[in-house]
Parts: C-alpha cells; structure tokens; sequence
C-alpha cells in the first residue's frame, strides 16, 4: 500500500580511519561484538581488546582480525590515542569499569544494563558531572534495531499523533552454556535491571518522558529451581512524568521451536494511531526480522525496516565524543533509564508458582 511518509538516508561513517580510535575491554557479553561492529561501520578505529580470558579474547579476535591484543586494561586506559573503550562486562563490574575509564580521560560505552546498584549509579553521575566525560549506553533493542528506528521516523511525522503508551515484550531463551554470573541475581543485577533496561528506555523515549514512577512490579523464578539466583520472568507498569504510561514484561520462557531468541515486540500507541514492531520474527508472514506495523486515520501499512534506516545511532555518539554533544542519547537520559530499572528491580513483589 502507497504511504505518505518519507525516511532518512541510510547513515554513513562520520570520520575517516584514524580520527577516532577505541578499544573494548571486558567481554562476557557478546552485545561487545554488536557493539564494537556498529562503532566501525560509522568510522571508527579499533585499537585493541582486552579481556582476562583468552577464550573471550579469541573469539573477538576472530570477529576483527587484526586488533592488538593488550597485555592488561592498564595498557588499554594509558593508551593516549584512544578516546573511547565499549565494554560489555559482567554486569556487576560494568559500572566500576566505566568509572576507571573515564578517570583516565576517556569516553565509556557500555552494554545494558550500565549498572546494578544505586550506588554505582550515584558514583556515575558524580564522575561524569565533575569530568564532563560521557557514561554512554548501548540499548541495543532500541538504537541497534531497525524496526525500532523506523517507528521512531513515523513517531516523528506524526503518524500517530502523541505517543500515550509504550507496552514493551522482551521474551528470551535461556539456551545452554550460559556463565556462571548468568544465575548470580547480585551480578547480573536481576532480570528487570537487565533485559528490562532496554524497555524502561524505550518508554522514555518514544513518550519524550523525563522521569517516571514505578506503580508497579513483579520478578519471579517460575521453572527453574535448579537455579535459585534467576528471574525467569518480570513486569512493571511505570507512570512518566507527563502523564502517559509504560508496560514491560521480560522472560526467559522462549520455547525452542523458535527460530530466534526471542519474539521481542514494542507496541506504541498514540491520539491518532498504533505502531507495532515485530523486532527478531514476524511468525504470522515469511517476511522476516524487522516488520514495522502501522494503523492510523489514513489506512493500515506494513514496513520492512531491514536496510532501509541503518543504525545512526553509532555515528551520532561518535561525533557526540569528538565535538562534546549530546545527540545520540543524553547522559541524563542513559542513567534515567538505568534508574527507573533499580527501582523496578529493587521494589518488585517476588512471586512463586
């Protein structure tokens, strides 16, 4: 069907080789790969890894052949050309990472969720105001889709007017092999501080809230007695601070004869329309990952996002850390989202089957 709107060119490197140098350090979460290929696809330079297992190592070696290995995070943070590390560490120690780097003078880029107390999160800010050096985090499920980047063109034409809800659905299987810190509740943070820390930003941003409350929050461990540190499942209902709302539900109860790793969908809902993004699958066509779906006043459209829009979000935070702006997502911004997940994760009514 014919549709009126119009999206933005595909994005394109922002620096030349050499003009922004990065390294990753930490790498027991495999959105470090994501991470650091989004970060070269706009330009950047990958300098070095480090991590303190050769396994880990390895296999990102694989991924970037070519990148030095370093020694010791020490070699990495005394590097003087480069300016940025990405980390995708143990969630517990992401925070304690971050804030070595910046108090070497380098820009953080670290994978959800950025944090896992509030202490480390009152740590951030404090290091951050007094450097002016930034804490930038990778929600993946938002600026590393394209579905998503694509509804957020519509939002932005008005495709649905104003944005009253975002209802968020972060489904994930468990698989096998999975670390140890996987199952230790203190160090991966809990399942609404982990996987839900894409959703609470989401809700944020397609509302343009600033704040929000918790109304209300629920964890579980459902099927998995073997493991008692893990949450198997999660919700919460959040109240922003201009009046509109927010639902997520996170679980670890994908079944295996899915083809993905999760069913992930964010359904917005606005005065004049709803969008809904079938992110990793769509089960209903054979159209794939990425379908955007579109109901307004004017008709009911359905969008393939896959290599329309890019990923503009690595490029912004590129240039963000070269001319010291706050394009690609605010510091406030980042550490609210992780905020409203600690207090989700830390108020959450714990349930039993």
């Amino acid at each position: 069907m014919n549709h009126p709107y119009v999206f933005d060119p595909l994005p394109e490197p922002v620096v030349g080789p050499g003009d922004f140098v990065f390294s990753a350090v930490g790498l027991a979460h495999g959105h470090v790969i994501g991470m650091t290929r989004g970060l070269i696809d706009a330009g950047a330079t990958l300098r070095s890894v480090y991590d303190a297992d050769p396994v880990k190592v390895a296999e990102f070696v694989a991924h970037f052949p070519g990148v030095r290995v370093a020694a010791s995070e020490r070699e990495v943070l005394s590097d003087p050309d480069v300016r940025l590390v990405a980390s995708a560490d143990i969630a517990s120690e992401r925070a304690p990472l971050g804030l070595r780097v910046i108090e070497a003078g380098k820009d953080y880029f670290v994978d959800k969720a950025p944090l896992t107390t509030f202490d480390q999160l009152e740590a951030v800010r404090e290091a951050t105001s007094r450097t002016g050096r930034k804490y930038a985090v990778y929600y993946g499920e938002r600026v590393h889709s394209e579905a998503a980047i694509l509804a957020d063109q519509l939002v932005a034409q008005g495709a649905i007017g104003t944005v009253l809800q975002v209802s968020a659905f972060g489904p994930h299987r468990i698989g096998t092999g999975r670390p140890d810190w996987f199952f230790d509740a203190e160090r991966y943070g809990g399942i609404l501080c982990d996987i839900g820390s894409h959703n609470f930003e989401q809700m944020l941003y397609y509302t343009g809230a600033k704040d929000g409350e918790i109304v209300s929050a629920t964890v579980a461990n459902y099927a998995h007695p073997e493991a008692p540190g893990l949450q198997d499942f999660g919700d919460a209902h959040v109240v922003l601070d201009n009046g509109m709302t927010g639902y997520v539900r996170v679980d670890w109860f994908t079944p295996d004869g899915l083809g993905v790793f999760g069913d992930g969908r964010t359904i917005l809902l606005g005065t004049d329309g709803y969008i809904e993004m079938r992110k990793y699958v769509d089960i209903t066509t054979d159209n794939g990952a990425g379908q955007v779906l579109l109901v307004n006043q004017d008709g009911q459209y359905r969008f393939e996002a896959g290599g329309r829009t890019g990923y503009p979000f690595f490029g912004q935070l590129i240039r963000d850390c070269l001319d010291r702006t706050e394009v690609a997502m605010t510091q406030a911004h980042a550490l609210k989202a992780a905020e409203l997940s600690l207090q989700a994760q830390t108020s959450a009514r714990v349930l039993t089957g």
